[in-house]
């Protein structure tokens, strides 16, 4: 493994050592409760952003008034909409497969937190960093298509089997652009390790009138970094890409014959998946936590909302394609795009080495 960049110690370590634990069993305690404190840290973030400030931003950019009744600012909406979906029936329909059904909400939620273990969020707020921290990432956010496929086939409907199908269309159309597109990061950097790849975006790339513009992959390869934020919008699925669950087509795609408590854990590995998508794009080409003035944790912070933000503002904006244009533009557009860009990427890697 690479050395921590700085001689930053990652959060299992430091918990271990404020416990005064050592050893095997320091390692232990100390991830299990890292991995406990950063978890609910993004559960308490996307009960905020599920039926919220979804809500909320939505309302902004439709020219509506979205919820302002329940608590200050509508804030207690939150609380009403968890005992309203927790409370109700768990309806389970005849002649579903039990295993499949019942575990494939639970994959989706777990996928997303498990990507997180490797994502570092400011000065020590790092579970872990492995050298194969980027292809962790992307192999644990992929581990939702299993659970899609479950939930699909599971179901014994033939319009969950629908969705789960495009749902697996539209991961294959577009993970392989997303994939290439983070290699050519991986070109730049030279390590898929997450913290080497945000150390090198620290080096400046210019000065402005004073002003030092840092390293940023956003900056050194726009067109790379336009390419992942779009692949990455299929993947949440979000407009334009919004094909698996598409309710007006499809009665809701895959999460047709769920309720209750399983419904709310479809929709928080959605949001989640779409904090790992920000997350994992802010790390590439934002730098990670990194950022002027303000703590790098806060910085990160930042940069997930901004990329929520962003998916909002195209479901809102953006009217979805039909499933042919949809895997036209995976197959056809993205992929050869991403390839290119990853040759171009190593030809001028090559040439300034």
């Amino acid at each position: 493994m690479l050395p921590l960049q700085s001689g930053k110690v990652l959060l299992p370590e430091t918990i271990a050592n404020l416990l005064g634990l050592s050893g095997t069993v320091g390692q232990i305690v100390g991830g299990l409760i890292g991995a406990f404190l950063i978890a609910n840290l993004l559960l308490i973030q996307t009960a905020v952003a599920g039926p919220w400030a979804k809500r909320k931003i939505t309302a902004a950019f439709t020219d509506r008034i979205a919820v302002n009744r329940v608590g200050p600012f509508g804030l207690l909406v939150i609380v009403a909409d968890a005992v309203r979906l927790l409370s109700k029936e768990l309806v389970v329909p005849e002649g579903v497969d039990r295993p499949a059904w019942d575990i494939g909400p639970l994959v989706i939620p777990f996928s997303a937190l498990l990507g997180f273990a490797v994502i570092p969020m400011g000065n020590g707020i790092h579970l872990a960093d492995p050298e194969t921290g980027l292809a962790f990432a992307f192999a644990a956010s992929s581990i939702a298509s299993i659970g899609l496929v479950m939930m699909g086939y599971g179901s014994n409907n033939k319009y969950s089997l629908l969705g789960g199908l495009r749902a697996i269309a539209a991961n294959l159309a577009y993970e392989i652009p997303l994939v290439i597109t983070g290699a050519s990061v991986v070109i730049f950097t030279g390590s898929l390790q997450m913290s080497h790849i945000v150390a090198e975006q620290a080096n400046p790339l210019l000065t402005v009138a004073g002003v030092t513009i840092p390293q940023w992959f956003a900056f050194v390869n726009p067109f790379a970094f336009v390419l992942f934020v779009l692949a990455n919008l299929a993947e949440v699925g979000r407009n334009p890409f919004d094909i698996p669950e598409a309710p007006t087509e499809i009665v809701a795609g895959y999460q047709t014959e769920y309720s209750s408590v399983y419904f709310v854990l479809i929709y928080l590995g959605e949001f989640i998946h779409i904090f790992l998508g920000g997350a994992i794009a802010a790390t590439l080409f934002l730098g990670g936590p990194a950022g002027p003035f303000l703590p790098g944790f806060v910085w990160f912070i930042i940069k997930i909302w901004a990329f929520y933000l962003f998916t909002q503002w195209m479901r809102s904006a953006i009217p979805r394609l039909r499933v042919d244009q949809f895997l036209d533009v995976g197959w056809k557009g993205m992929l050869v795009l991403s390839f290119a860009n990853l040759v171009l990427t190593a030809i001028i890697v090559g040439v300034i080495a």
